[in-house]
């Protein structure tokens, strides 16, 4: 498959549904909803949902019925970037390779276009059509998890009480496992559910997403190490500054690299109870994501 084409269809599929799901700029109050677009069309890779579309095309779902998810989930992952870059977060003053959300319209409103986008996930999640297994309860409850005090925001607490301390690897791996896996692997799971997966396949989807997460997160910590501000479209070398708990910082950076490529032959792996050909936008999606690194 050509994935660079794919990867530009399905980008520009899932921004022409968030321009649908989400207030107009003009929408009272403006100020806010202009704030919300500016994030959420901030130029994303869109990566969680087109997961969360290609789970449901290799589980031989309807496209259609898991755009909603898959929107909802990068609003969430969208007001995440928008609070971990203020000032009393993450203290970033650029996201995709222009000024953060509060640089523009003030912590203020960048505060409230995050609460905004997370709540209007939920909204979006309602339009989904449910399967036979997995009823809107279900999805309801997946999506909320992930999203709640236990899983990413619970990886961002750590991750800030980790700022500047000697951590070890178990803490480091509660971090990635939550603070980012956690959105990843939801992503798929509701892709699976969305085409009405079996238990079997949905296991298998779960083990994908979860080593996928994991190997996604340490290569974004070798990146950081690596890359220059204007390849990453944010700011680089920000973890060493803040002694962030990262990977290269803890195990080193070619250990990073191992366990990265470990995770993702994991994740290929995971994949041998779906149909080789359906499965295959998953398999190159994996292969993306690790070649950044190099």
């Amino acid at each position: 498959m050509n994935l660079k084409t794919y990867l530009v269809a399905r980008q520009k599929l899932i921004d022409r549904a968030l321009d649908r799901y989400l207030p107009k700029a003009n929408t009272k109050p403006v100020t806010l909803h202009k704030a919300m677009r500016y994030s959420l069309f901030a130029g994303g890779k869109r990566l969680r949902p087109i997961l969360c579309l290609a789970t449901a095309e290799a589980c031989r779902g309807n496209l259609h019925n898991a755009l909603p998810l898959a929107c909802a989930l990068e609003c969430i992952h969208t007001y995440s970037l928008v609070h971990d870059d203020l000032p009393s977060m993450d203290n970033d003053d650029f996201r995709r390779g222009r000024p953060t959300c509060h640089k523009v319209f003030g912590d203020g409103i960048a505060i409230l276009a995050g609460d905004a986008l997370l709540t209007i996930a939920f909204e979006i999640v309602s339009k989904a059509t449910p399967s036979r297994r997995y009823d809107m309860t279900t999805l309801l409850r997946e999506i909320s998890v992930a999203a709640g005090s236990q899983k990413l925001i619970a990886g961002q607490v750590a991750d800030l009480e980790a700022e500047g301390k000697r951590v070890k690897r178990q803490q480091l791996q509660f971090i990635h496992k939550n603070k980012t896996a956690a959105i990843l692997k939801t992503s798929v799971r509701l892709g699976a559910m969305s085409a009405n997966a079996n238990a079997a396949e949905l296991s298998a989807i779960t083990r994908f997403g979860q080593r996928l997460g994991v190997a996604f997160q340490i290569i974004d910590d070798i990146l950081d190490v690596t890359q220059t501000s204007e390849i990453l479209g944010k700011s680089a070398g920000k973890d060493v500054a803040a002694k962030k708990a990262t990977y290269p910082a803890v195990v080193g950076l070619e250990k990073s690299r191992a366990e990265a490529r470990r995770l993702t032959r994991q994740a290929h792996d995971a994949l041998s109870i779906l149909n080789a050909r359906d499965a295959e936008p998953l398999h190159a999606l994996a292969n993306h994501l690790l070649e950044r690194e190099y």
